[in-house]
């Protein structure tokens, strides 16, 4: 009896433990990618890994594509975390070759578990031409609903309500949130740019500047190729 109890208890344990860990995130949020037709569909982390679900948009006759073995998630703290498999896509110099303009791939990646509470993350290909990078993936299910509603007032042409939003959820933005932080700065300063409030972009553009938000230089980069630049 002591001993079925005994048992009972561990099991018990041993499940909510996995239930802690096991998490999942669906379409989140992410700040930059170097390929603007993939999408993160959901990130799945467990206890034991990390597999991520990437959707890619094939947008050129003859399009191919390929997943280098030098692909790494890079955690807030710089570590990285090397790709441990690839599925549903080739390793390089292997490639997928799209049947048409159009055609969506979907693969999964997965690496080594993450450390509990890890609020984003970037996966990163090291490789010697045409590397793809998404920075910012943020583990934070609320959040990305949130920007998904300022985005969607945007979609509206609600342009002042968006741009309220986006003050809003720079506010609110903490520790767990920084890796897309850069993103919402990014997407407030071009509205503010697009509405010709230029006062108000600049201030904006020289907090982004000021701050230590990870990755401002690719934030600051992408919108100087932009022509926006205060």
């Amino acid at each position: 009896m002591i001993i079925k109890t005994y048992l009972s208890l561990l099991l018990l344990f041993s499940v909510n433990i996995f239930l802690m860990r096991a998490q999942t995130f669906d379409e989140p949020a992410v700040g930059l990618k170097s390929v603007q037709t993939m999408e993160i569909v959901k990130v799945e982390l467990t206890g034991a890994k990390t597999i991520v679900h990437i959707a890619v948009e094939n947008r050129i006759k003859g399009g191919t594509f390929c997943a280098d073995r030098n692909l790494f998630i890079i955690n807030p703290d710089g570590t990285k975390l090397k790709l441990q498999k690839a599925s549903g896509i080739p390793n390089c110099p292997a490639s997928h070759k799209f049947k048409n303009v159009g055609e969506v791939l979907e693969f999964t990646l997965t690496f080594p578990a993450l450390k509990q509470g890890t609020g984003w993350i970037s996966i990163v290909e090291e490789c010697d031409q045409n590397c793809f990078s998404i920075y910012g993936i943020l583990l934070n299910n609320s959040f990305s609903r949130s920007i998904d509603e300022a985005v969607a007032y945007l979609d509206r042409g609600q342009m002042d309500t968006a741009i309220g939003r986006y003050i809003n959820l720079i506010g609110q933005a903490g520790k767990n949130e920084a890796g897309i932080t850069g993103s919402l700065y990014s997407d407030l300063i071009t509205l503010l740019a697009s509405k010709g409030y230029t006062a108000n972009a600049a201030e904006w553009y020289h907090k982004l500047v000021a701050s230590d938000i990870p990755w401002k230089e690719l934030y600051i980069a992408n919108l100087n190729s932009r022509g926006i630049k205060y």
